[in-house]
């Protein structure tokens, strides 16, 4: 059976966001370790290698399930779209109406990760971490990530965004994402006035504040204006020795965290 023909072609957009998001990976992890902005040691518990190993252990997880699960199912939902679409929603502008309503949809997703029991059970796994950096972006549950990309099937489907549309905003959220949890220093005027347009690390460092309060709040991914729209924003302001994780919680081993969310809830 051949593909649609809208999917044709599409692997090398695939290759191209791949290979673009690990470059990024590269030079943020590269350039946090270069110039940090909290250069003081920090709880990394079993020590940086444990640390980084098990984040990497994560994504190696969840890297062999995006050809096998999630980008089969985002492929198949843009494949079963339902047409309601006006002829002008197309081209560049109805891109960035795309992008725009994507991330819409995730804030609320995110939001509803830490709302929601039994999606923060897995959720609940990233912010484990009691370290802030680039590596923090790659360790999701992969229970977690087939929830999303199931709800992500949904909202494709009913709202009619192609793929092309699905595939860039992928590689935006990879970047944003990487960008800020990282521990990079940034001129502080520069940082404040970025922080108006985007989520940046004083952002979202504050949604990893080891206090229950902050952690739900400043739910955004790309776009900031979302946390400012919905009063999620919280008021504290980032700051340098702040404690990371999960209040009443500690870090796991990667055997633990893959089967907590298995077990009893623990708020």
């Amino acid at each position: 059976m051949q593909p649609p023909s809208e999917f044709a072609g599409l692997d090398p957009g695939l290759a191209l966001k791949g290979g673009a998001v690990a470059l990024w990976l590269v030079l943020i992890f590269v350039a946090e370790r270069l110039h940090p902005a909290d250069d003081r040691p920090r709880p990394e518990i079993g020590g940086k290698w444990h640390r980084l190993a098990r984040n990497a252990g994560l994504w190696l997880v969840n890297t062999a399930l995006s050809p096998l699960v999630v980008a089969p199912l985002s492929v198949w939902a843009a494949a079963h779209v339902v047409h309601w679409r006006p002829g002008w929603w197309s081209g560049a502008g109805g891109l960035v109406l795309d992008l725009v309503l994507l991330d819409f949809w995730i804030y609320w997703w995110h939001r509803a990760n830490h709302r929601i029991p039994l999606l923060w059970r897995f959720h609940a796994m990233h912010h484990l971490d009691r370290v802030l950096d680039s590596t923090s972006a790659l360790r999701f549950h992969f229970g977690e990530v087939l929830l999303s990309a199931a709800a992500r099937g949904v909202t494709i489907v009913v709202l009619g965004f192609p793929v092309v549309s699905v595939v860039v905003f992928e590689g935006l959220v990879l970047a944003g994402t990487i960008f800020h949890h990282s521990n990079l220093k940034l001129p502080p005027a520069f940082e404040t006035a970025l922080s108006r347009i985007v989520v940046t690390p004083s952002i979202h460092w504050v949604h990893h504040h080891r206090i229950r309060r902050d952690t739900d709040a400043n739910y955004s991914t790309l776009l900031s204006l979302w946390d400012r729209l919905f009063a999620s924003r919280s008021p504290t302001p980032r700051m340098l020795g702040m404690p990371i994780g999960v209040e009443g919680r500690e870090e796991l081993a990667l055997p633990q965290l893959l089967i907590a969310p298995f077990r009893s809830a623990v708020r």
